[in-house]
């Protein structure tokens, strides 16, 4: 691979994982409202529908990039050995201007204290802990889309990803969203923009992951199929259901 080549691969990389990582950091405090880069004095409703506006642009590009039409439209822009990272660069930037552009309501509707505060703060301990358990059970978790960058500066191809299920995808096909939803839910400072946050994410959670199986599906076929037969989509219920190594 010659040098710019090599360059632009690895500006694309590290581009990728500064957005992706910084974006992360940004959208842990989202919902507080206290990352605002501009304070508005709009009535509540207002306030609300900005703030589902910001949601829905989100939902729309992170959900409408991975589709398989708008891929292949992008194609002839983008090359496929690029694309995952950059795709995560645009779903860094939709996710920062969620994080940064939030707008509080100002209206408290439950604040949590003494026993059921920590209690709370414990709960979201555990899905902390289950989030990364699920994602060391992955082996090979590339959030950023760098694997195909590499791969594409090594002149190689990446090999085809094999269906194993473990660790907590015994449990729940996806720990990872199951993980987030509990984090969302147990804020012990309930603000009405929260709520709204709450069930916006929640929703678009539940539609996305709909979506997503029937690409893994297409692509893992009967085995992914007995998989959903057997084991809960986001809710870990029932337990012990696929034994694989």
């Amino acid at each position: 691979m010659n040098r710019p080549n090599s360059l632009l691969a690895r500006s694309i990389m590290l581009l990728a994982a500064v957005c992706g990582i910084v974006s992360i950091g940004l959208f842990v405090l989202a919902p507080t409202g206290s990352l605002r880069v501009f304070q508005t004095q709009w009535p509540v409703a207002g306030v609300l529908c900005w703030d589902a506006g910001l949601s829905l642009l989100f939902f729309v590009q992170h959900s409408g990039m991975v589709r398989k039409g708008f891929r292949a439209r992008l194609a002839r822009f983008v090359p496929p050995w690029c694309y995952l990272a950059f795709y995560a660069i645009a779903s860094g930037v939709a996710l920062a201007a969620v994080a940064l552009l939030w707008q509080p309501s100002g209206r408290h509707l439950l604040v949590l204290d003494g026993l059921p505060l920590r209690i709370t703060q414990g709960g979201s301990l555990v899905a902390v802990a289950f989030f990364f358990w699920g994602v060391f059970a992955l082996k090979g978790f590339d959030l950023f889309g760098l694997s195909p960058v590499r791969a594409h500066l090594r002149g190689t191809q990446e090999p085809p990803t094999a269906f194993v299920v473990r660790g907590p995808y015994r449990w729940v096909r996806h720990p990872l969203y199951f993980s987030i939803l509990v984090l969302f839910w147990l804020c012990p400072d309930l603000t009405l923009d929260r709520l709204l946050f709450n069930v916006l994410w929640t929703g678009w959670i539940w539609i996305g992951t709909r979506l997503e199986e029937g690409d893994l599906e297409n692509e893992f076929g009967g085995a992914y199929r007995d998989y959903r037969r057997s084991v809960p989509m986001l809710i870990p219920w029932r337990a012990g259901l696929m034994r694989q190594p």
